[in-house]
C-alpha cells in the first residue's frame, strides 16, 4: 500500500477515510461488531425479561428493569465501546503505515493497557459533560421539588377558568427557569463540543505512542490546535450521516410503534435491535478513522512526522524499543551505546600513564 505522509487537506482526508473503510470494510465492521454485539444481546436480554414479567403478570415491575437495562446498556456501552474505538485507531494507524491489520492483533494490543484507556475515556467524559449533568440535575430537581406541584395546581385552576394570582405567578416562574435551562442546556452542549475538539486526538496519541492517560490529553490539547475546524467538520459530516441513516432504518419502526399505539410485538422489536446491529456495525469505524488520519496529519504538520517516518524505516534512527509509528526518542537522542552510536574510544596514553607502565 502506498503510504502518504505528508500534509493533507480536509477533502484528502476524507478520501483517505472513505478508501482506508472501502478496502478494509470487514476488518474495520468486526472491530466494531464487538461493542454492537454485546448492545444487541443485552437488549435481547432485556426484551426476554420484559416478556417474562409480562407472563408472569409482574408489569409493575417493567419500568424498573428497563432502568436497570438502560443503565448496564450505557456501562458496558462505555468500557466495549472505547475498547473498539481504541483498537480501531491501532488498525487504522498500522494501515496508514502500510502495515498489516486483523481484527485479533488490533485488540490484542491494545487490551492489555485496559485500564488505561478506560481511566482516560472517564476523564473526557467527566470534563466535557458535568456542566450538562449538573445543568439538566439541577433542573429536574427544582422542576419535582417545586414547581411541579404549584403548576399542576395552576392547571388545575385553568381547567376551572378561575386561576389565582399565585398559580399565575408559579407557571411564570416555571417558563423563566425553562428559558434559563435552555440558555444553560446551548452553552453547555458548545462547552461540550469545545472541549470535546480538544481533546479528540487523546485516544490516538495514547495508542499510537503509548502514552498514559494525562499525557495524551496534553498531546491532544498540543495537536489539535490550529485543526479543531477541520475536525469540527468530519464531526459534522459524521454525525448528518448517522441520523440519516438511523431514520431511515428506524422510520418502518417508529411507524409501527404509533399505529399500535407505542407497543411493539416481540419479533418486531427482535427485528429492530437487529437493524440497529447492523447500523453500528457499519457507522461505529468512520469518526475514530478520520480522527486517526487527523493525528498522523498533524504530526507531520507539527513535528514533521513524514521525514522522521523515512528516516525509521531506512534505518537511519533506532526507536529505542519501539515500533516506528510509536517512537517517542527524539531523533538523534541516544541513551546509551548502540550499533548506530559506538562507545567512545579511548583517550590517547599520556606520559605519566607510559611513566606508570615502565
Amino acid at each position: 500500500m502506498e503510504i502518504s505522509l505528508r500534509p493533507l487537506t480536509l477533502g484528502e482526508i476524507l478520501d483517505r477515510t472513505a478508501q482506508l473503510y472501502r478496502s478494509h470494510f470487514w476488518l474495520f465492521a468486526g472491530i466494531a461488531s464487538v461493542n454492537s454485539g454485546i448492545i444487541l444481546l443485552l437488549s435481547l436480554c432485556g426484551i426476554a425479561a420484559e416478556e417474562f414479567l409480562r407472563a408472569q403478570h409482574l408489569a409493575r415491575y417493567l419500568l424498573l428493569v428497563g432502568g436497570i437495562g438502560i443503565v448496564v446498556q450505557l456501562f458496558v456501552s462505555f468500557i466495549v465501546g472505547g475498547l473498539a474505538v481504541a483498537a480501531n485507531n491501532r488498525a487504522v494507524a498500522w494501515l496508514h503505515l502500510g502495515e498489516p491489520a486483523t481484527i485479533r492483533g488490533a485488540y490484542a494490543s491494545i487490551l492489555p493497557r485496559t485500564g488505561r484507556f478506560i481511566w482516560l475515556m472517564t476523564m473526557i467524559t467527566f470534563v466535557m459533560w458535568t456542566p450538562l449533568a449538573l445543568a439538566y440535575g439541577g433542573y429536574l430537581s427544582a422542576m419535582f421539588v417545586w414547581m411541579r406541584p404549584a403548576a399542576k395546581a395552576g392547571m388545575q385552576n385553568i381547567a376551572n377558568s378561575a386561576p389565582k394570582a399565585g398559580d399565575q405567578g408559579a407557571l411564570l416562574m416555571m417558563g423563566l427557569a425553562t428559558m434559563v435551562f435552555v440558555f444553560v442546556f446551548v452553552v453547555a452542549v458548545a462547552y461540550a463540543i469545545v472541549m470535546g475538539l480538544r481533546y479528540s486526538l487523546a485516544i490516538a496519541a495514547c495508542v499510537v505512542e503509548n502514552l498514559k492517560a494525562r499525557p495524551a490529553i496534553r498531546r491532544s490539547i498540543e495537536l489539535s490546535k490550529g485543526s479543531r475546524g477541520r475536525i469540527f467538520v468530519l464531526g459534522l459530516l459524521v454525525a448528518v450521516i448517522q441520523i440519516g441513516l438511523v431514520l431511515v432504518t428506524q422510520m418502518f419502526f417508529l411507524v409501527m410503534s404509533i399505529r399500535q399505539h407505542g407497543e411493539l410485538a416481540v419479533g418486531a422489536r427482535i427485528a429492530q435491535q437487529l437493524v440497529a446491529f447492523a447500523t453500528n456495525t457499519f457507522l461505529g469505524p468512520i469518526y475514530a478513522t478520520g480522527l486517526t488520519l487527523f493525528y498522523y496529519d498533524q504530526r507531520v504538520r507539527k513535528e514533521g512526522y513524514d521525514i522522521e517516518w523515512m528516516m525509521q524505516a531506512a534505518g537511519l534512527v533506532q526507536a529505542a524499543g519501539l515500533t516506528p509509528e510509536a517512537a517517542k526518542t527524539p531523533l538523534g537522542a541516544v541513551t546509551g551505546p548502540t550499533e548506530s552510536s559506538p562507545a567512545e574510544p579511548p583517550a590517547p596514553a599520556t606520559e605519566h600513564d607510559h611513566a606508570e607502565r615502565a
